[in-house]
């Protein structure tokens, strides 16, 4: 197999790959769970997401392990109780009520790259539109408990925090009593650079009888507008919810298969569990020595089925005169690695979701690795991303000499292999032992020119997948007319090369041995790619041409080196 066949095939692959997500996504859309309705016009403080208030267990311990928590049914437009607060720090922008973060916007992360006008990217959005929101609260079952939608009160007159400069943190505290004397202190603390918002409830009862509750944590979104495109990263990426687990380690399951693939009632010390989109994710972190239940479920409001996933516990059983306390840490941001790597939690970093198998995932986890060192350097990652693949095929090369050598030998037996076909015709057996018999005496080994594929491709898919979902590389710019490697080449100038230069590769090494019909066939490959990346991203683009220039170059100069194998 000659390296014009292999950089083609290549290409091949990665559009056919792309043909069959796209496909595959349009079928699991075709799948998913219909709405209850269309959804419903809200008026005035109308509430999307009640529903979802699980209870508490009968007479269960407090700290062993708990049940499922079925949602309850609770009526859309409930007011809420508690006051709306802003919370402000160097990087997110949060508004919260006590009970549920109703808003968060990312403060270093504009909608759009040329113009502030769009404002910044808004994870959490209390809109029906585009309802999105992290919630928690208590139940229980010997007495009242404050839930997500009422209880939690802001405690002072101050309703805007904003972290003040130097200062490490800003805290935001909140405050629920009942009647039976049991008071809960919820502090919200966001830290100076952190997309990790951290929760902390202590439970006191001043009351005279024990007092049992369960937190409850989850997110709840209505389903999220289906992008598509095989050209569009944002549509080949994973959305849906994740969940990590010591003794499972990472699991998933898209939004069309939330229901279809039957219920989740999982049972985790520690862990995480997390709503996925293309290069932004939110995700509840309990301490790692907490028991919770991860569980995922639909919600029906306004006239649609929300997606919930839920951390249910741990449990608290406090006497009276007696207090205790239970913490977990949301995270509301981009899949920014070096900040994830921050946090400490095990298999959080697989929420930078390069692929379902873990292979493949780590594989490309090691690529990003060494994108990053070279960023480091040259601090540009456009020429990040052609220092990473010059590196490859640097690495690479001894198996494409190995290949180019193998293909050399083949085609100077072409007159020879001719020869045993016209004296053999049609007598396969004999074909095919003269045939060995002639590889064994030249020392050649025929599978040596095609095996090299198999070393190559996953790689090549890694990088692929990792220059996708990489958020590094969102809006950054490279020279000149690429000021976004995240969006496509504007003037097409990088695929109009890609072109020229797989057109050039083709011709440097004729196609001898085909039929007319299959060089036609390889003539219009290059076209073909060429057409199909015109609108991939800029950075994508910019791999494959460099990759293919390299690959031209190699070319040329194995041509030369081994010229009189090919005489």
């Amino acid at each position: 197999m000659n390296q014009t066949r292999v950089f083609l095939l290549f290409a091949w692959l990665m559009v056919a790959t792309l043909l069959y997500m796209e496909w595959n996504k349009e079928k699991d859309a075709a799948n998913a769970p219909a709405p209850v309705a269309a959804a419903a016009a809200t008026t005035g403080n109308a509430i999307p997401g009640n529903a979802a208030i699980p209870t508490a267990p009968a007479n269960a311990p407090a700290n062993a392990m708990v049940p499922a928590a079925p949602a309850t049914s609770a009526t859309s437009n409930a007011a809420r109780t508690g006051e709306l607060v802003t919370v402000t720090s160097d990087v997110l922008r949060l508004t919260l009520d006590g009970g549920s973060v109703r808003s968060a916007e990312l403060l270093r992360y504009p909608v759009d790259a040329k113009s502030g006008e769009a404002g910044n990217i808004k994870l959490f959005d209390p809109s029906p539109a585009h309802y999105f929101e992290a919630q928690s609260g208590w139940v229980s079952n010997n007495g009242p408990a404050p839930n997500h939608t009422s209880g939690f009160m802001p405690e002072g007159n101050a309703r805007d925090f904003t972290m003040a400069q130097g200062a490490p943190s800003v805290s935001v505290p909140f405050t629920w009593t009942g009647p039976n004397g049991v008071t809960i202190r919820r502090t919200f603390t966001l830290a100076r650079g952190s997309y990790a918002l951290e929760v902390r409830d202590e439970v006191i009862n001043n009351g005279t009888a024990p007092w049992q509750g369960y937190v409850y944590r989850q997110l709840i979104r209505n389903p999220p507008p289906q992008k598509s495109g095989y050209t569009n990263p944002e549509a080949l990426a994973f959305h849906g919810a994740a969940w990590y687990s010591p003794q499972d380690q990472y699991e998933r399951r898209k939004y069309a298969d939330f229901v279809g693939d039957g219920p989740l009632e999982k049972d985790v010390t520690g862990g995480w569990i997390a709503l996925l989109q293309h290069y932004f994710f939110t995700a509840w972190i309990p301490n790692e020595k907490d028991t919770s239940k991860f569980s995922l479920t639909t919600s029906p409001e306004n006239g649609v089925n929300n997606f919930v996933v839920r951390s249910f516990g741990p449990g608290v059983d406090v006497a009276p005169g007696q207090r205790a306390e239970t913490s977990a840490r949301l995270w509301v941001g981009p899949k920014l690695q070096s900040a994830i790597d921050t946090q400490h939690v095990p298999g959080l970093t697989r929420a930078v979701d390069f692929s379902r198998f873990t292979t493949m995932a780590t594989l490309a986890g090691w690529l990003f690795w060494v994108l990053t060192k070279i960023h480091a350097v040259v601090g540009n990652w456009g020429w990040s991303i052609i220092g990473l693949v010059l590196l490859i095929r640097l690495l690479l090369y001894p198996i494409a000499a190995k290949q180019f050598q193998s293909m050399a030998k083949m085609r100077k037996l072409a007159p020879r292999m001719q020869q045993l076909k016209e004296r053999y015709g049609d007598d396969r057996q004999k074909l095919q032992l003269a045939t060995m018999e002639l590889y064994k005496k030249e020392k050649v080994n025929p599978a040596a020119g095609c095996l090299p594929i198999f070393v190559q491709m996953p790689i090549f898919l890694a990088l692929y997948w990792m220059l996708s979902e990489s958020v590094e590389l969102r809006h950054a710019p490279w020279i000149g007319w690429i000021t976004n490697l995240s969006a496509p080449d504007p003037f097409f100038i990088l695929p109009v090369l890609n072109v020229a230069i797989m057109w050039t590769t083709q011709r440097l090494t004729p196609m001898t041995g085909m039929d007319p019909t299959q060089q036609k066939m390889m003539q219009l490959m290059p076209l073909v790619v060429g057409v199909t990346m015109l609108f991939f991203p800029a950075g994508l683009v910019l791999y494959w041409v460099t990759n293919g220039a390299l690959g031209l170059l190699q070319q040329w100069s194995m041509l030369r080196r081994y010229e009189h194998l090919t005489k």
